[in-house]
Order: C-alpha cells, then sequence, then structure tokens
C-alpha cells in the first residue's frame, strides 16, 4: 500500500482527497473515528493524530493518564501494545483507504519504530518543522534524530510496503510566515527525506490571508518540485489556517471553503481540514465529518477553470528558488545545509522564538491582504525584495495582523445575515473575493 499512490490515483479520477487532524487516547473512540471517516460522503484517509505527552517523549505522563482513565488529547501509540494499534486498523485500514500517523515530534524516535511495528507507512513532519516551532530542541539534534528516523523508516520497503513522508515545512508557524519561505522550507524537507532514502513524498501548504497570493504560492511549490525531486512520486497537501480560527460556525465554513478552493484551483491533490470547534476545543468526530464532506461538496462543485500557470516566473517563485539555492549551496549534505542555513540567517522563521532561528526577519499584513516581509535579516534576497520594503512592526500591529484572518471571516459571516446559504465569493472580505466564486451551497 502507497500512501502518495493512492492519493494521486484518486486525484486523477477527478476527487480531492480530504483528510482530518483526528486523535483520541481511547482505542475504541479512535477505532469509530477512523471508520466515520472512511465512510465518509468524500474520498478520505484515515488519522491517527498522537498525544502531545508522546509527541515530547514523556512516555511516563501518558502511562499514568492511561491508568487513571484520563483522556490525552491523541492516541499514544508508543504507550499501547501494537497489538491494540491492530486492534484499531483491523477492517478499516486496506488499499482503499490508507491512514496516517501525525506527530509533531523533533524526537521522533520512539514514534517511527511504533510505526515500523505496526507496518503503518505514512506520517509527517521534518528535521526543521517538527523542531523550531515547537519546543528548544537543538537543530542539529533534531536533523540527526530526523536522519536517523527517516533512514529506518525508507527499510519498510523490506516488509512489502512503501514509506511515505508529508513534509510540515510548508506550516511553519501556522501563520505570518510568507509564503516563498513556506515553500522552501516544504521543498527541502522533502529533499532531505529523498536524500535518506524515501521515495514517496508529499508537500505542505498551508492556507494564507490571501487567495492569490496563495494560488502564486502553490504554483510555485509545484514548479520547484517538478525542477528538483529525484521522484516522480511526489503531491501537494493543503492546510487549512492554521492560525487563529473564526469563531462562527459560518465564517469557519466559508474560511474552509477558500482552502478547498484553493486546492482545487491549483491542482493539489490532498486538503486537511479545520472545523467549526477549532477556536474552542479538540472537534468531536462529528463536526469531523461534516467538515471532510462540506470540503467535498465544495470541491465537486468549485470551478476549474481558474488554475495558476504553473511556468510563470512570479515574486514567490523566485523569492523561494533564492532561498532554496541558497541553502543548497551551503553543503551537499541538506541536513547539514539547513543547520548552516539557521546558524547563518540563510533560513530565518518570523516572530519564531527558538533559540537556533536568528529572529531578524519581519512580515506583516498589507492593505490588500497579503503577506509581505517588513525585514529580512540575512535572507538570500537581494534584488527580489528591495531595501524599501523594510518596515517597523509593533507589538499592537502583531497583534492585529495575528487575528486578522478570524477577524475578517467572521465579519464576512455576520454581515452576510444566513452565510451558509451565500454564495461564498459574494461575502468574503476585503483581500479575500479575487476567489473565484461558485454555486449556492448548504453546508448542513
Amino acid at each position: 500500500m502507497d500512501f502518495g499512490a493512492f492519493v494521486r490515483a484518486r486525484s486523477r479520477a477527478g476527487d480531492l482527497v480530504v483528510q482530518p487532524r483526528m486523535g483520541f487516547s481511547d482505542p475504541a473512540t479512535m477505532r469509530a473515528g477512523l471508520a466515520a471517516t472512511r465512510a465518509a460522503d468524500a474520498a478520505t484517509v484515515g488519522t491517527l493524530t498522537l498525544d502531545s505527552y508522546t509527541r515530547v517523549g514523556e512516555l511516563d505522563s501518558v502511562d499514568a493518564a492511561l491508568r487513571a482513565g484520563a483522556d490525552l488529547n491523541g492516541y499514544p501509540i508508543v504507550s499501547y501494545d501494537p497489538a491494540v494499534t491492530g486492534q484499531v486498523l483491523a477492517g478499516i485500514r486496506d488499499e482503499t483507504f490508507p491512514v496516517q500517523v501525525r506527530h509533531g515530534s523533533a524526537v521522533p524516535g520512539d514514534i517511527f519504530a511504533a510505526l515500523r511495528r505496526t507496518l503503518i507507512n505514512a506520517t509527517e513532519g521534518g528535521p526543521v518543522s517538527y523542531c523550531l516551532p515547537y519546543g528548544r530542541t537543538p537543530l542539529d539534534e533534531s536533523v540527526r534524530n530526523w536522519v536517523r528516523c527517516t533512514e529506518d523508516f525508507a527499510q519498510l520497503r523490506e516488509s512489502g510496503v512503501e514509506p511515505h513522508l508529508e513534509t510540515f515545512g510548508g506550516c511553519m508557524l501556522g501563520q505570518l510566515c510568507p509564503p516563498s519561505q513556506l515553500v522552501a522550507i516544504s521543498v527541502l524537507e522533502a529533499l532531505f527525506f529523498c536524500q535518506h532514502g524515501i521515495r514517496s513524498v508529499s508537500l505542505s501548504y498551508a492556507q494564507q490571508t490571501h487567495p492569490e497570493q496563495d494560488r502564486e504560492a502553490v504554483a510555485a511549490l509545484r514548479r520547484l518540485c517538478a525542477e528538483l525531486l529525484p521522484t516522480s512520486n511526489w503531491h501537494v497537501v493543503i492546510y487549512a489556517y492554521m492560525g487563529v480560527y473564526p469563531t462562527t460556525d459560518d465564517g469557519a465554513y466559508l474560511l474552509l471553503d477558500q482552502a478547498t478552493r484553493l486546492a482545487v484551483d491549483s491542482g493539489s491533490e490532498r486538503l486537511i481540514v479545520k472545523t467549526v470547534a477549532e477556536s474552542r476545543r479538540i472537534p468531536t468526530v462529528a463536526e469531523n465529518i461534516a467538515a471532510l464532506e462540506s470540503a467535498a461538496r465544495t470541491a465537486r462543485t468549485a470551478p476549474t477553470g481558474g488554475q495558476a500557470p504553473t511556468e510563470a516566473d512570479s515574486q514567490t517563485y523566485a523569492e523561494a528558488r533564492a532561498l532554496v539555492e541558497g541553502v543548497l549551496a551551503l553543503s551537499p549534505d541538506i541536513g547539514h545545509a539547513l543547520t548552516l542555513a539557521f546558524r547563518q540567517g540563510a533560513l530565518d522563521i518570523p516572530y519564531c522564538l527558538h533559540p537556533d532561528n536568528h529572529g531578524r526577519a519581519r512580515s506583516y499584513i498589507d492593505g490588500d491582504g497579503r503577506l509581505r516581509w517588513a525585514g529580512t535579516g540575512r535572507l538570500p534576497l537581494a534584488g527580489l525584495v528591495g531595501r524599501g520594503r523594510a518596515r517597523e512592526v509593533t507589538s499592537a500591529g502583531l497583534i492585529t495582523d495575528l487575528s486578522y484572518v478570524q477577524r475578517a471571516f467572521d465579519r464576512a459571516a455576520m454581515e452576510s445575515g444566513d452565510a451558509r446559504h451565500r454564495d461564498g465569493a459574494d461575502i468574503a472580505p476585503a483581500g479575500l473575493r479575487s476567489l473565484p466564486g461558485g454555486e449556492s451551497r448548504k453546508r448542513f
């Protein structure tokens, strides 16, 4: 079973594959969630999202919680006997319904060992994207961990299954990272995976603040994949917005609607959905299924004639290409090159507080809703982002930008009167109205 080949086959058949970010600590509930995802009126793949204790290796805390009968915020795959996970998956995971493990760990050795024991052959992450946003693990340590785990994971082929890795690099910090750097890190992590034996990869891009800019970014991502990846077994996965989410149900569905159209317009093969509960709590199985089916309906009815040209020499492509080339020039060993790039400031994530991040790059949202560089630090973008672009970012401005999407979509939903029965293009906030419209759709 090849996760990547499955997704690409469904895409060739005209389906957008949709996927929840679902994880429960109780095996019976986790199995019920997977079964409901499989039965949804959509082309789906399943998810086992791990709990936060497992992600950071605090397995004693997992054991204590399980003994006390307490709920965790995900599935503790390392702490359960492989037979338990086998029972969760039995009769559900097969050639028509692959399952991916999602975690968030810079020290994922135990997690990858559990995957190999259960022959789960799809997961995600990366040495940068699962390190800088999530803690203080030194980047060089994360790189060493991911080298070892990736090479071990590649050995799953000896068991007759094709391992698949999805880079999380297109989701750095979820928000306020200019699209060119999201694209660059996603490509670099995919190249890292390939260098260490993986042949089936997917590359992520998280929906940001402006649909036209997002389409340009995904076009740049797809073009760089075609130019640089040593494998043809790749696809692109779009994440619904990873920042502060709308608080209203209608605002949340409108934002998911825009993410779905981005996936369709850009030719992306898979979409990670979010639900109406994102701003409040962990969503239920029912809320996840409602989001999956809503996205599937939108994808089936969305016009497909507005795809961004993949050969355009856009600003985003030029910046992303410069960033990728700047890193690859540092060392033939991509992991070492990534470490050097952050040490020298050739990669620098705005507002990331990790000790190995330079912290000189800054970004802001302009009046049209586009993410711009406020300052590029030592990024290799000379001649592409002029000095005149530099501007001061205040704490008040940063807080305003962080809630831009939430405010815009909640306001649009409230102003529409009854958003769930309106065409999403009609009620899109300023800076979002350029997204192609579609038919009127009921979301419930």
